[in-house]
C-alpha cells in the first residue's frame, strides 16, 4: 500500500464493515466512529498493509498488526466479495508467515460474522475460542471468535 492508497483502503474497510448487518446493530453513532477508525488505521505509515487489486483498483486489504502470527484485518469491498480476493490475501499472508518460520496463523472476527467465518474455515482455520472481547474501533465489548490454522 502507498500513502496515496490510504483513503481507498479506509473506504473498503468501512464499506465491508457497514455491509454486514450484524456489525451495524450498535447504535447510530457507531458508523462514524468506525469510519474514522478505519481511515486513521490506513493513514498510519507504521502498518504494513497488503492490498488486492482488480483492473488496477484496490478491492481488498489485509494486515498483520500485533503478534507475528496474527492476521488483524482482512477486508474486501462488498462488490468484490465471494470472488477469491479474501482467499488470495490470506494465502499471501500464509506464504509470508511460512517464510518467516511461523507455524500457525491466528485470526478473529465478530461471532455472528458467518461469511467471514466460512471463508476462514475454507482456508483451513478452526474455531478455538468464543467470548466477549474489547473492540478498540467500536470502543465496546463485542462477541468474538478466534480461529487458528497450522501452517
Amino acid at each position: 500500500m502507498t500513502e496515496a492508497d490510504a483513503d481507498r483502503v479506509g473506504e473498503i474497510g468501512f464499506a465491508a464493515w457497514a455491509a454486514n448487518p450484524v456489525l451495524n446493530d450498535f447504535g447510530a453513532d457507531m458508523p462514524e466512529r468506525v469510519r474514522s477508525a478505519f481511515r486513521d488505521f490506513a493513514d498510519t505509515g507504521s502498518k504494513v498493509i497488503r492490498v488486492a487489486e482488480s483492473d488496477g483498483e484496490i478491492i481488498g486489504w489485509t494486515v498483520r498488526d500485533g503478534e507475528a502470527d496474527y492476521v488483524s484485518d482482512l477486508w474486501v469491498d462488498p462488490d468484490h466479495q465471494g470472488r477469491g480476493a479474501g482467499r488470495a490475501l490470506l494465502e499471501h499472508v500464509f506464504s509470508v508467515m511460512r517464510r518467516e518460520g511461523i507455524e500457525r496463523a491466528r485470526i478473529a472476527t465478530h461471532a455472528r460474522n458467518t461469511a467471514a467465518i466460512r471463508l476462514y474455515e475454507r482456508c483451513g482455520f478452526v474455531l478455538v475460542w468464543r467470548g466477549m472481547e474489547r473492540s478498540e474501533a467500536m470502543q465496546m465489548d463485542v462477541e468474538k471468535v478466534h480461529l487458528e490454522k497450522a501452517l
